[in-house]
């Protein structure tokens, strides 16, 4: 049995968790939903931190809970990173790096060294968290939380006490211990941009249940799930390949299957596969290709979907050549443009949507770029 199941019921006054859930042992998994889904309750089962009577877990077909054991959780190998980065105080960077390493007692699946490079803290090991920035201390959280050598990560909300800048400063960092540790991450959030960029598999909770499991990219642009987890933010997530950079306007064109995109300068090196969230709010639909327009994206597509007409907005999701796109347009709008399932449209996207929050390159492609530009 490899992966992880996991399946839990915990029945509390006024909620009841009841999952039953297979996620892969690789890659990052998220668990979304509104506040008081049952996220962090869910978490801290697959932890050891809530004991579900009659629970059940295997990781990678080892019994982490069932009828007839019970791992206790500072036995479990598996590193866990809160909301707020919890670092000892009187240590220092370094001294609390070192302080998790004791718990390995077998050949660390990433090294200090790794670790260190990954979360790009080289420079802060020398300090006390009082003389870190949010970012930089909860960086090191997560540095600390990689050097039990665990094998599984787990991560609740882990930017949610940051501003928006600093959430933007630590992205990459994310993204590098998603595609270089090797290690599977369960990761709690509510923020679709964070889920959007991050995650592989989504489970979407509602009501402490799985309301939907599976491809991240899949789930993302049905009509019926995100905007019911309570955001609103329904969109589509599209990777493409970096065809080429323009310094003069500071513009990189990408390529998917649904046809050429222009976004903001990334800095990634051609060849290069980005991830895109494009949300629903930012796609406008024409009926003809238009003509002199300020927007640089214009896409061919089919209407594949129209969601619930029943408010004053709508959402219709596109099929761009096999690429889903999803559009929010007034009902009014709707029905004036006479849209139907299988009409031609064309989808049109401003390439100031595309802000850093809605843009993930992998780390790889970020040093790579950065490597030929002489950045640091």
């Amino acid at each position: 049995m490899t992966g992880i199941e996991a399946r839990f019921r915990l029945d509390w006054p006024g909620f009841l968790l009841d999952v039953d859930l297979s996620l892969p042992l690789s890659g990052v998994s998220a668990l979304y939903g509104a506040s008081g889904s049952g996220k962090t309750t869910l978490l801290r089962c697959i932890a050891g931190l809530e004991r579900a009577p009659a629970g059940r877990l295997f990781v990678n077909g080892e019994v982490w809970q069932d009828e007839g054991c019970w791992v206790p959780p500072h036995k479990r190998p598996l590193g866990y990173v809160f909301q707020e980065a919890s670092l000892f105080p009187h240590l220092t960077v370094i001294d609390n790096l070192l302080y998790g390493m004791r718990r390995v007692h077998e050949a660390p699946r990433v090294s200090l060294r790794q670790a260190i490079e990954l979360l790009g803290i080289g420079h802060l090991l020398g300090r006390k968290p009082d003389r870190l920035s949010g970012g930089e201390r909860q960086r090191a959280a997560i540095a600390r939380a990689l050097a039990v050598s665990p094998r599984l990560l787990l991560m609740d909300e882990p930017l949610a006490s940051l501003d928006e800048p600093r959430k933007l400063e630590i992205m990459p960092y994310l993204e590098a211990l998603r595609d270089e540790a090797r290690i599977p991450i369960v990761y709690v959030s509510h923020s679709v941009a964070e889920v959007a960029r991050l995650s592989d598999t989504l489970v979407i909770l509602e009501a402490g249940r799985v309301r939907a499991c599976g491809p991240t990219v899949e789930l993302m642009q049905r009509l019926d799930l995100v905007p019911a987890a309570g955001t609103g933010e329904a969109g589509a997530l599209i990777e493409a390949r970096v065809e080429a950079h323009d310094d003069a306007y500071g513009l990189t064109t990408l390529v998917s299957r649904g046809g050429t995109w222009r976004v903001p300068r990334l800095e990634a090196a051609a060849g290069k596969t980005v991830r895109m969230q494009i949300k629903a709010r930012d796609v406008m639909i024409a009926l003809e290709r238009p003509g002199a327009m300020s927007a640089l994206n214009v896409i061919e597509a089919v209407v594949a979907e129209i969601g619930p007409m029943d408010a004053p907005g709508v959402e219709i999701r596109l099929d761009a050549k096999g690429e889903a796109l999803v559009a929010r347009l007034t009902r009014y709008s709707a029905e004036r443009l006479a849209l139907r399932v299988g009409t031609p449209v064309f989808a049109v996207v401003k390439s100031v949507s595309f802000g850093r929050e809605s843009l993930g390159a992998t780390w790889r492609n970020i040093r790579a770029a950065d490597a030929g530009a002489g950045r640091v």
